[in-house]
């Protein structure tokens, strides 16, 4: 159970500890009925035997892929990725091996990082780690004390979204689950009023509490996603930078995979009805616990690029069925079901990053500042269309 509401307390289950082999009964198995049980951070799972086959090798991977992250930190010592940044301070020899382990890293957390190693990992790579040093040590607890019993327009929201977020889970859709989620998400709510609270923000810190296992660790991990990993203005009140990151998608969809893009402008079929939720929860809602984590290992690597591979190759992988899609309906159904059904990370993420082709986080860039004015502008006249709507219902 959690003690005080402080930073360092623990999710009331250790996940960590548990390897679970999913074996459906005979009865099952023969009649290939869909089963439902529990992945190792206890959201319930519906699939059918092979699902379960899937995940018990998903599983098996994660135990060597532990080993050999042992491994690593037995001959370079406990926190070696840490030495990746190339200082022109640095001796040659040093330097060289500060690009050894940037490149072993990279390789090694698009293979997946062990969940027993997430924490440490994120926090420190992320730059969370960073950010939390640069305030007060009580920071956290000073802003918790300073914002309980205030309420606000994203306070109300936030209360409104907590029975919603992942409801059933046996932590977070409890009453120490949602008081702790509150916590993380008004006080950041006053950190960076700017921002405030988005509709999309819930789900996102519900799973870096999973993870993190401490309310203030989950916080500065919501802090370093929102204000150094993600585009600027994903998430304020307009959406401007979501908006921009879903023209983005769709140009760069054209030109990954032209003969969809063009089979879903003819259905009229806009790219944005599922890949808002996509970039808003960062497929927190969409994909499987596992896969949506390994898709996040990258994130916080590599930056928000793994965002767009991972769109893509979902698009990609169902190529053959999004082609012969006669409806809209067909095009959203496709793609829900592929992925609530995308239980092997590796399968996702070989497509992402072998099979898309080079997509540098430059490119990305210079195709947000090309976009951004003609969005931006686009808003402004769906706002002033709104104002004058409003001044004419008040006369």
């Amino acid at each position: 159970m959690y003690g005080t509401h402080q930073g360092g307390r623990n999710i009331p289950f250790d996940y960590q500890t548990q390897v679970i082999n999913y074996r459906p009964s005979i009865y099952t198995r023969r009649a290939n009925l869909t089963v439902k049980f529990q992945d190792i951070y206890l959201f319930t799972v519906e699939g059918n035997v092979d699902d379960v086959n899937v995940l018990n090798d998903v599983r098996e991977r994660i135990r060597q892929q532990g080993r050999v992250w042992w491994s690593m930190e037995a001959s370079k010592g406990a926190n070696w990725y840490l030495q990746t940044q190339v200082s022109s301070t640095l001796k040659a020899s040093l330097k060289l091996s500060a690009i050894v382990n940037a490149v072993t890293l990279k390789r090694l957390i698009r293979k997946g990082i062990p969940p027993v190693l997430r924490p440490k990992v994120w926090f420190t790579l992320s730059g969370a780690a960073k950010k939390k040093s640069m305030v007060p040590e009580s920071y956290y607890s000073d802003l918790t004390k300073a914002t309980e019993g205030k309420v606000t327009a994203a306070t109300k929201q936030i209360d409104h979204d907590l029975p919603r977020t992942f409801p059933g889970h046996p932590w977070l859709d409890s009453p120490e689950g949602h008081a702790a989620l509150r916590r993380v998400l008004v006080v950041y709510s006053f950190r960076d009023s700017y921002v405030g609270y988005c509709q999309g923000l819930n789900y996102v810190a519900a799973l870096l509490l999973l993870v993190m296992k401490t309310e203030e660790d989950a916080f500065w991990m919501l802090a370093v996603l929102l204000e150094n990993v993600l585009v600027n203005d994903c998430y304020t009140n307009n959406l401007s930078g979501c908006h921009v990151e879903q023209r983005v998608f769709k140009d760069i969809l054209a030109k990954k995979c032209p003969r969809i893009a063009a089979h879903l402008e003819a259905l009229e079929f806009d790219v944005s009805l599922v890949a808002t939720e996509w970039f808003l929860c960062l497929f927190s809602k969409s994909l499987p616990t596992e896969t949506t984590l390994r898709v996040w290992d990258i994130l916080f690597n590599e930056g928000a690029k793994v965002l767009f591979h991972v769109a893509l190759a979902i698009f990609k992988m169902k190529e053959p069925e999004l082609l012969l899609a006669q409806h809209v309906g067909d095009v959203i159904d496709i793609l829900q079901k592929t992925t609530h059904r995308l239980f092997d990370p590796d399968e996702l993420l070989e497509v992402a990053f072998d099979k898309i082709g080079s997509m540098t986080t430059n490119t990305i860039s210079k195709e947000r500042k090309k976009l951004e004015p003609a969005v931006m502008a686009e808003l402004d006249e769906r706002s002033r269309r709104l104002n004058s709507v409003k001044d004419e219902e008040e006369h």
